[in-house]
């Protein structure tokens, strides 16, 4: 077993998505960082790394025996176990895992850049370890609350949750079905379809909407975000949260 020590991480727990799990240039100074003494490394093939960073379903019992309380917390001047926590990676990526104990990827982080690089040289030239994958309980389904891969990429961490807040309101929209609601907001994103948006029923004026507002980010995205957003407290506590943190750190 290889290890690695002395890692900063920054948990985020319960992400379905690896797209959530922020790289070290996102971290921000409100984010709780944790410094681990010692993690195992487990080298691992491609496939159960897609399967782990991007799901919390059941990690491979053999895998989770492998790194049994071999992790340890620095806290206090004192070192406490982990019961499953590891580092893993393909050979190209790499993430930490927590698994708070259960056999599922509870808290994930990133490395930092330095460490990263110290994880990939140590599996350059080896063998993965080859786990079988275990059979999925329910097939991973993507929605309004939990966007595809595809329409995430290239988007800033404040975009990624301001964009998420935006799905949290749309899927609000939806769950409401008020018509009128839902043609003032596309006639806010499509002024020049206004006659058109007026004779249109709820599931296609909808559809519309959702599928043009999931594609990217920009200006427009962030105006009507915040104008939908205003008014709510909690949508609006959510826009100004983004807002007004900062990413945290130099490299």
């Amino acid at each position: 077993m290889m290890y690695v020590h002395d890692i900063w991480v920054n948990w985020f727990e319960g992400e379905e998505n690896g797209y959530n799990v922020c790289h070290f240039h996102e971290w921000r100074k409100t984010d709780s960082i944790e410094l681990l003494d010692q993690v195992p490394v487990a080298h691992i093939k491609p496939n159960l790394f897609d399967y782990i960073e991007n799901d919390m379903q059941e990690i491979p019992k053999r895998l989770l025996d492998s790194v049994y309380q071999r992790a340890y917390l620095k806290k206090n001047h004192k070192r406490v176990p982990l019961d499953y926590s590891f580092v893993m990676t393909d050979g190209e990526h790499t993430l930490v895992i927590d698994t708070l104990g259960y056999e599922i990827p509870v808290r994930k982080s990133r490395l930092v850049p330095r460490q990263e690089r110290l994880v990939l040289d140590l599996v350059k030239g080896k063998t993965p370890t080859s786990f079988s994958l275990p059979l999925r309980k329910q097939k991973k389904k993507h929605h309004l609350l939990s966007l595809q891969p595809v329409f995430m990429v290239g988007l800033t961490r404040k975009e990624r949750h301001l964009k998420h807040l935006m799905m949290l309101m749309l899927d609000q929209l939806e769950q409401n079905q008020r018509i009128d609601e839902l043609r003032y907001w596309l006639t806010e994103w499509k002024p020049e379809a206004y006659e058109h948006i007026q004779q249109m029923s709820f599931k296609e004026g909808f559809q519309i909407l959702i599928e043009e507002i999931k594609l990217g980010w920009g200006q427009r995205h962030e105006d009507i975000c915040y104008k939908m957003a205003k008014g709510q407290p909690f949508f609006e506590r959510l826009w100004e949260m983004e807002h007004h943190t900062k990413n945290m750190i130099k490299k």
